[in-house]
């Protein structure tokens, strides 16, 4: 059944209505808290040459960002449906409250079991804040408006994509332990102000049994989802955002060991009144830089520019080719951006995977927007969340992997002195890049310095050497991009079967 075959929402209109709005409003004060925290918390987690970080391994961040992944991304196929069967305000509610407590136990949270408590709290609450937001928006939607309905909530995102990480690089200035819990404090502020909006509008009927048990919806959660046409769809996305989210939560730690920036701040400190004290930062050489944060939200700036008219000029493309143009595009993008240690080509990069982003993003919740039944919208988009659940968990152990043994410039400084220096000579290792402490006596958050006093160089020089001699741009990015190769073809082929299917699409 698709959309074509339900009875309008008395709530629907043709323009987009102030319900609409509201809920924007709400989605962007969500993602500014959201996004302030996540294009900066891989350093703080991970990164070994943070002053106040936790100075964990890549290994606990992939284990975090994992189990995040699966409790923000996955539980949304059962919370969608407890979203329509009990109302969009009562679930947003909770959700919102949910999130201000995950926001003060990371603010307090100083070793890896208390950190990783605080984001399950924190993922709990968006996973059930995200579908009974975007059911609620999809019942305020209709064919006529979806398109731009979509395009436009996708823009409001990335408007707190790209405020965020500025506010964020501003709060934490210099890294220090009571800067970054200032930062956390922030989140949770802004998360607070949607309290307040809630009481600004009446709830958005479902259209959902309201008599149903909760037994019963997690029944009918199960088996909507063994549709044959929604597995397959689900599995090539996962792959996609798989590939997707290493540009967002794996980028932040390579930005810091690999790229020079300097190139770019060269040009952003021309910028009056915030080229110099929010775009670009000092190092400890004098060295003007800009922060990783900034350099990532250009994915957000092009999003914020482009994202409307984008939609406008795509609005009768079938949603599966328009998919299938934007995962190409992104996979080109994370390649210029991974395979680079050079500011502008990696901004090009974020660019170039920006605007693929913008052809699939949006197009991933119509489409299943479209096709849910009358009074599923919330369930069907609680399933949209699924590939990123999958993918995020998979890819995080993965990169956490990757990176920790073959792409953390730390470590291989660790590997270098171990191989090429006197350091090493007469002791013994594994190769298991976690047991590189014990066996070079060097620890991790000091090794770099250690290889610069060793072999006589300063930060640049230290830099190109590690990445002349292992390659990390290789190891860590191909397979990757593979992956997301994969799904584009795999999409190309879903979408020719479509056709048959005779989905609302096609």
């Amino acid at each position: 059944m698709t959309e074509l075959t339900q009875k309008p929402n008395p709530a629907q209109k043709a323009g987009l209505g102030a319900t609409y709005w509201k809920l924007n409003t709400i989605e962007m004060w969500e993602r500014f808290a959201y996004f302030a925290l996540r294009s900066v918390v891989a350093v703080y987690i991970c990164q070994a040459d943070d002053v106040g970080g936790l100075h964990l391994t890549m290994a606990h961040k992939g284990t975090i960002y994992a189990w995040w992944f699966v409790f923000q991304s996955v539980l949304p196929m059962f919370t969608g449906g407890i979203a329509d069967r009990y109302g969009y305000k009562k679930v947003l509610l909770g959700a919102i409250s949910a999130n201000i407590g995950g926001y003060l136990i990371l603010a307090y949270a100083r070793d890896f079991w208390s950190f990783f408590f605080g984001i399950l709290v924190l993922a709990s609450g968006t996973a059930f804040f995200k579908p009974a937001l975007q059911g609620s928006l999809a019942q305020s939607l209709n064919k006529g408006n979806s398109s731009l309905g979509w395009g436009i909530f996708y823009w409001v995102v990335n408007i707190g994509a790209l405020i965020g990480p500025l506010l964020a690089s501003a709060i934490i200035g210099e890294h220090g332990v009571d800067e970054w819990r200032r930062l956390f404090f922030m989140s949770a502020g802004f998360t607070s102000l949607n309290l307040i909006m809630l009481f600004t509008f009446t709830d958005v009927p479902s259209g959902a049994d309201k008599t149903e048990s909760l037994a019963a919806v997690f029944k009918r959660t199960l088996i909507n989802i063994l549709e044959p046409r929604l597995v397959a769809w689900l599995l090539i996305m996962s792959c996609f955002w798989l590939m997707m989210y290493q540009v967002w939560d794996l980028h932040p730690n390579f930005i810091s060991d690999w790229v020079d920036s300097s190139d770019v701040a060269a040009v952003l400190a021309l910028v009056p009144g915030i080229g110099t004290s929010v775009l670009t930062k000092v190092d400890a050489s004098g060295l003007r830089f800009v922060p990783q944060e900034v350099l990532i939200s250009t994915n957000a700036a092009m999003i914020v520019s482009l994202m409307i008219p984008v939609s406008w000029l795509v609005r009768r493309l079938r949603t599966l080719t328009c998919m299938m143009i934007g995962m190409v595009m992104a996979v080109g993008g994370t390649i210029v951006a991974g395979f680079t240690g050079i500011g502008w080509v990696l901004v090009f990069g974020i660019m170039l995977f920006s605007l693929g982003e913008m052809l699939t993003g949006p197009k991933k919740n119509e489409y299943l927007g479209l096709i849910a039944p009358p009074g599923k919208k919330g369930l069907y988009l609680g399933y949209v969340n699924i590939p990123v659940g999958i993918g995020g968990f998979v890819g995080s152990k993965m990169s956490g992997y990757i990176y920790g043994h073959f792409g953390e410039k730390a470590v291989l400084a660790q590997r270098y002195l171990m191989e090429n220096t006197p350091l090493g000579e007469g002791k013994v290792w594994d190769g298991d890049a976690t047991s590189l402490d014990l066996a070079l006596g060097v620890e991790r958050t000091q090794a770099f310095a250690k290889l610069m006093e060793v072999q006589g160089l300063d930060t640049a020089a230290a830099t190109e050497l590690l990445w002349q001699t292992y390659d990390p741009h290789l190891w860590v990015w191909i397979p990757f991009a593979a992956i997301g190769t994969a799904a584009a073809v795999a999409l190309l082929v879903f979408g020719q079967l479509a056709k048959k299917w005779k989905d609302m699409d096609a």
